[in-house]
């Protein structure tokens, strides 16, 4: 604009010029020019365009070659205790071991607290008692069938109350009875000669209190009320009854209470583990008996008045002397609700030290451990149904896995070895044999009993026992040959006829009754649950010596020998175990003060006895070096 004005100025100065007629004047400089003009307004954007049509995928390529597998990572360290799968239910008071697991249909777990230390003190705070007897007890307020899987831990004991009294995860110990007790608030009903108390069978002579509770079985007799019988295990024993009802929040009071009378029997000694058998009555286990009744020439014979060793049994069935076949069986209590139950001995299951014998849900199958060095596991087929008083009795042969001696996956394959067969009533004509022998029978350097040539004899097929000059004993010699080598002299029966002999303190076996009835013969037995394998478990507390000897059928090494562990067996069609192997195993640390080894505290200590829950976990009690022995859990799906 500018620019513009400056040429009309121009245009009139030359007109007037012009109009003068003058010489036309040089054309001036050119101005400089302007300054630019300011920029206009951008204008508007325009509407996008629409988006142009999709293409047509393309073809998929080829797949490309799998890459090579990554190098694993190394394991990681295993949580305290969650890891092994053991959960600690509760620990006993000092000096106690823990005995009588026994899981109740109707979910109550039983326990007992065995030979605890008469130097506890502490009142525990549930019952106001000292534990310092033999103790019989249940964990009230808990269904134990009905469990979660993520239970808290019970603490190892630190203060002194902890380690003398019973300290639970879960529920209250409740104290049933203890040793001596007489229940005198019950009159009548009452136990006047005491708990556990064990008297002569001819002249009613106190002869202990024993200190000593076992096994624990409870049979219902309705709603929230039944029996609990448990065995006391000393030289002599017993078994008692106590009559209890639950109250709705729990608490249990027993009603009555009775010994249960072994007199028809000649008493009962040392009744350790047990059961209850499928029809519904306590088998207790006679764990003693005479190991030198077979002697070589320099083992001292039963009789032998300087060495007879009874252990109270003499005292039992004083002024007769005591015929060592009677004992070492396991006894049948027969009608056990009533007044007066029955008890019958069954010698067709063996004599040797019975830990337990457990029966399969067909009835006719029974299998029972020897605790003992050097023992044998056995089993028993019944001629019938739910009547133990004649069968066949069978020894258990182990093969080693090949390679392996390792107890954490070593396993053994089982076949069976026939021994015999016979009833209580035929075994019973051959115990009496022996009932009139007494000290002045003795005659030094032999015995008066079944000696080693007398089962030697009985294996090798011999028509006739050998005579008292071929090594013989005086009742047989001479005689036609039998079948009680099998059934009085059961272990060394069994090991002549080439069965495995070489547990050491093979214990509490265990199965659960339903589980196995479903796995076998595919029942629905368990609400909500389907049981495709059941097993029989077995606690071993002390893999030593006949176990790793380095000889025979059972070569383990020493790695855990003094800490145990539990193994279960396979369970066939025909209720026969085929196969053996380990579930979890003790553990060994160093002491850092000592340099010795121990059982490790949050592992097992020598598992005395196991028992079978309905959803597959067992329970485990231990008898090991621990100042407070564990009750544990076990979770099989932890592998």
């Amino acid at each position: 604009m500018k620019r513009v004005a400056l040429s009309l100025i121009a245009g009139a100065v030359t007109l007037a010029l012009t109009a003068c007629n003058g010489d036309d004047g040089k054309q001036g400089e050119t101005g400089s020019q302007g300054p630019v003009g300011e920029a206009g307004v951008d204008g508007s954007n325009g509407v996008n365009g629409s988006d142009g049509a999709n293409g047509t995928n393309g073809s998929d390529g080829t797949n490309g070659v799998d890459g090579a597998n990554g190098v694993d990572g190394a394991n990681g360290v295993d949580g305290k205790n969650g890891g092994s799968g053991l959960t600690r239910l509760a620990t006993v008071p000092a000096g106690a071991e823990v005995t009588g697991i026994f899981l109740s249909n109707g979910g109550d777990l039983f326990f007992n607290v065995q030979h605890p230390s008469d130097t506890n003190t502490a009142k525990d705070s549930v019952n106001g008692k000292v534990i310092d007897r033999g103790t019989v007890g249940v964990l009230r307020g808990v269904n134990f069938n009905n469990l979660p899987r993520n239970i808290i831990n019970s603490p190892v004991p630190e203060s002194e109350f902890e380690r003398q009294t019973v300290i639970a995860a879960l529920g209250e110990y409740q104290i049933l009875g203890q040793t001596g007790d007489t229940y005198a608030e019950l009159g009548d009903s009452g136990l006047a000669g005491g708990l556990g108390v064990h008297y002569g069978i001819n002249n009613n002579q106190k002869i202990i209190e024993n200190n000593n509770p076992d096994f624990n079985g409870f049979i219902a007799a309705g709603e929230n009320e039944g029996y609990l019988f448990t065995n006391w295990e000393s030289y002599p024993g017993g078994v008692s009854r106590l009559k209890m009802s639950k109250s709705a929040e729990g608490a249990w009071s027993v009603t009555d209470a009775m010994m249960i009378n072994f007199d028809a029997v000649k008493g009962t000694a040392a009744n350790c583990f047990g059961s209850v058998s499928p029809w519904g009555t306590p088998l207790t286990s006679e764990e003693w008996i005479v190991n030198s009744t077979v002697n070589s020439t320099t083992d001292a014979s039963w009789n032998d008045p300087s060495d007879t060793g009874t252990d109270g049994i003499e005292a039992l069935v004083a002024p007769d002397f005591p015929n060592p076949y009677r004992y070492g069986y396991i006894a049948e209590i027969q009608k056990p609700m009533t007044d007066a139950p029955e008890v019958v001995k069954h010698y067709t299951i063996g004599r040797y030290e019975h830990e337990n014998s457990v029966v399969m849900p067909d009835r006719r199958t029974v299998y029972s451990s020897q605790d003992d060095t050097g023992g044998v596991l056995f089993k028993f087929i019944a001629d019938q149904p739910e009547d133990l008083s004649a069968g066949t009795l069978y020894g258990a042969k182990l093969t080693q896995d090949a390679g392996l001696n390792e107890p954490t996956v070593t396993g053994f394959d089982v076949q069976w070895v026939e021994l015999a067969s016979g009833s209580n009533v035929d075994i019973e004509t051959w115990i009496a044999q022996y009932d009139g022998i007494n000290t002045s029978d003795y005659v030094a350097g032999k015995t008066s009993y079944m000696s080693l040539a007398d089962v030697q004899a009985w294996a090798d097929g011999k028509a006739t026992y050998p005579s008292e000059a071929e090594g013989g004993s005086p009742v047989t010699a001479g005689k036609p040959m039998d079948n009680r080598a099998a059934f009085l002299e059961s272990r060394q029966a069994a090991k002549m006829k080439g069965a495995t002999a070489e547990w050491r303190k093979l214990e509490g076996i265990s199965i659960n009754h339903d589980r196995v009835l479903e796995a076998i013969t595919g029942q629905d037995v368990i609400a909500n649950e389907v049981v495709t394998k059941a097993y029989m478990y077995i606690g071993i507390s002390d893999l030593d010596n006949t176990m790793v000897d380095d000889e025979g059928d059972i070569q383990l090494s020493r790695r855990v020998k003094d800490c145990g562990g539990v193994y279960r067996a396979h369970i066939d069609t025909s209720y026969s175990l085929t196969r053996i192997e380990p579930v979890i195993m003790g553990g060994t640390y160093r002491s850092s003060l000592t340099g010795a080894e121990r059982c490790d505290v949050e592992q097992l200590s020598q598992p005395d006895n196991v028992i079978v829950m309905r959803d597959g976990r067992i329970i485990i009690g231990e008898d090991g070096f621990q100042e407070n022995n564990t009750l544990w859990m076990y979770d099989p799906q932890s592998k």
